[in-house]
């Protein structure tokens, strides 16, 4: 593969991966209220997810991820109203006078990502229509597909680990019980502009 081609596929990879969406919100959101362990297990979720959807790109066609893509959008809802039940759940600990935190588990918050990355169906289309800009016609179609896919996917996954364990650092700061309310407010904030940001998702590519 050219080299200088990769290197701006890098280049725009990192800048598109930087800027939060509904999987950065859902990782920094579960980090600060659960600390590092949770967050980056959500990071494992939202990337197997992402793999899932790379794969869909590197062997389906085009009439085959529209329709992948469509089914998607009817099952964002789900994820949409999950978000928001999460959302509702840390704000309403701002308002007891007794903190006490949700338990959750490790299998929670890998499902919680998994979900979350999954049923955003603008991944799926982004994915399709993104990486072939970056593939020559001088070399295997398939095989440059499978290096983009895992570079872009390792790339993801880095800096999700690190918006992990950024926003975990928060939580350690935030002992104090009168500040518990706050954390817990703005992981319900991060919550429910993830669900929003989900909802607001159409069907134009």
């Amino acid at each position: 593969m050219d080299i200088t081609l990769y290197a701006a596929f890098l280049l725009v990879s990192f800048g598109l991966i930087i800027v939060p969406g509904p999987n950065v919100l859902v990782i920094v959101s579960t980090s600060i209220a659960h600390g590092k362990t949770r967050g980056l297990q959500t990071v494992a979720g939202t990337s197997l997810a992402m793999a899932i959807q790379l794969f869909m790109v590197a062997i389906g066609t085009a009439w085959f991820i529209r329709l992948i893509s469509n089914g998607l959008y009817d099952l964002k809802w789900i994820g949409v109203i999950y978000l928001l039940y999460l959302g509702l759940t840390h704000l309403k600990q701002v308002f007891r006078t007794k903190q006490q935190d949700p338990d959750i588990t490790a299998s929670a918050t890998f499902t919680r990502g998994f979900l979350v990355s999954l049923a955003n169906p603008k991944t799926l289309l982004f994915f399709s229509a993104f990486l072939p800009q970056f593939v020559t016609d001088t070399e295997n179609y398939h095989l440059q597909i499978l290096l983009l896919s895992l570079s872009f996917l390792v790339m993801a996954m880095v800096l999700d680990s690190c918006y992990a364990l950024m926003s975990s650092k928060l939580a350690l700061l935030i002992k104090h019980r009168r500040l518990r309310s706050a954390q817990h407010g703005l992981s319900g904030l991060l919550f429910l502009g993830a669900s929003a940001w989900l909802a607001v998702t159409n069907r134009s590519t």
